[in-house]
């Protein structure tokens, strides 16, 4: 039997058995990834995984809205500064919270406040979380998960 019985058995292939798969669909994994972006949560909500979806939009809603009750500061885009340059990246990864956010004038931070790096924190991480549940909800959406 050989090396094709093996690996066969070790895949759950059976052996002579066509893999086709049906392709994965590129346009809705994108829709599923700016979705996701745009909304924390939304990207899986789309995709019926709604206990997930729930969590998420919920998590990371409290999240950023306490980063922004705690007066932490949504850092500017200025290429000077690299660390401040990637801190308003990471924030840009709310999606529609930071743009809200930012047309309302909110995140404006209190350096001189007590809790304005924890704020930071916050509104930078929910950030970032959500980069990777958009990208969560792009795997979900082309069958990687």
């Amino acid at each position: 039997m050989g090396r094709k019985s093996r690996d066969s058995r070790r895949l759950g292939v059976a052996p002579g058995a066509d893999a086709t798969a049906p392709a994965p669909d590129g346009g809705r994994a994108l829709a599923a990834l700016a979705l996701a972006w745009a909304i924390p949560g939304a990207g899986h909500l789309w995709l019926g995984r709604r206990q997930k979806g729930v969590v998420f939009l919920c998590a990371l809603g409290v999240m950023f809205s306490l980063g922004l009750w705690l007066e932490g500061a949504l850092a500017p885009f200025d290429a000077t500064q690299p660390l401040r340059f990637l801190a308003a990246c990471a924030a840009l990864g709310n999606g529609a919270l930071y743009l809200l956010a930012s047309v309302a004038g909110w995140g404006e931070g209190r350096v001189v406040a007590a809790t304005f790096e924890y704020g930071n924190t916050f509104l930078i991480v929910s950030g970032l979380l959500n980069m990777l549940i958009a990208l969560d909800a792009y795997d979900v959406a082309l069958g990687r998960k």
